[in-house]
């Protein structure tokens, strides 16, 4: 699925990192705030863009990873080991330093809480984060939208949002968080021990008469599979909304 990008209207502007979460050894979360922001959408994201001494430039795109609040976005940055933007980001940016960005982008992938639910969200490894914007949302609004987020990391080192995910689990009526960890799986893990496959969403996915809306995000082979067998389940292909990235995730 292409991104929806009006970037003519979209100019570049600077914003200050106030904030950085480590999330995982390899994944970290940036707070910046960006005077004049005028708000975003869950599930939308920016581009950053770096300028190196030399004058070379290289930009990236990034979900915003936290619902609206006032001129302050999260994003979160997995470490990429040949990447141009993300070794920058995760190890070099310290509090206080400044990022070009341009946003927000994007309007296909957009979930809010005045649309209801009941919503499926399946992520694979950094494909979390435009879904925890709209879990995050929709705690926020109060809305009682049934949510069901199905999260695929490699191993329990590697879950984003690790603690956030297990205190809304047992702490937020309405919301079920399922997990699969497809690598290696510590003593005593009760979650799902494979890659997201049909016999799984058949099991998790809410019913096809309920309509359910689906927003599927992670690497492209992930998404694919998940939409795929949606599909083949009998859901309505016009409620599954997707996003992709590159190689990297669950």
């Amino acid at each position: 699925m292409a991104r929806t990008a009006i970037r003519g209207r979209l100019t570049w502007q600077l914003a200050d990192l106030v904030d950085r979460v480590d999330e995982t050894p390899q994944v970290r979360s940036l707070v910046l705030d960006v005077p004049g922001w005028q708000g975003h959408l869950p599930g939308q994201h920016i581009d950053v863009r770096l300028t190196a001494e030399d004058g070379y430039q290289a930009e990236r795109s990034y979900s915003i990873a936290t619902p609206a609040d006032g001129t302050r976005i999260t994003i979160t940055v997995e470490r990429l080991v040949d990447g141009e933007v993300s070794p920058y980001l995760v190890d070099e940016l310290r509090i206080g330093d400044r990022l070009e960005l341009r946003g927000p982008i994007g309007g296909y992938f957009v979930w809010e809480p005045v649309l209801g639910g009941p919503l499926l969200l399946a992520a694979g490894g950094s494909g979390l984060a435009p879904l925890m914007a709209m879990v995050r949302a929709r705690i926020a609004a109060g809305s009682d939208a049934p949510v069901r987020l199905l999260v695929s990391s490699r191993s329990a080192e590697e879950i984003i949002y690790a603690k956030e995910l297990d205190a809304t689990a047992h702490g937020r009526a309405g919301i079920e968080v399922i997990q699969t960890l497809t690598r290696a799986q510590p003593p005593g893990w009760s979650g799902y021990r494979r890659r997201v496959d049909r016999e799984m969403l058949a099991e998790i996915a809410w019913p096809v008469a309920d309509r359910p809306r689906s927003y599927v995000c992670g690497p492209t082979g992930f998404v694919e599979a998940v939409a795929s067998a949606l599909v083949d389940l009998g859901h309505d292909p016009g409620n599954i909304r997707t996003e992709r990235f590159g190689p990297t995730g669950g």
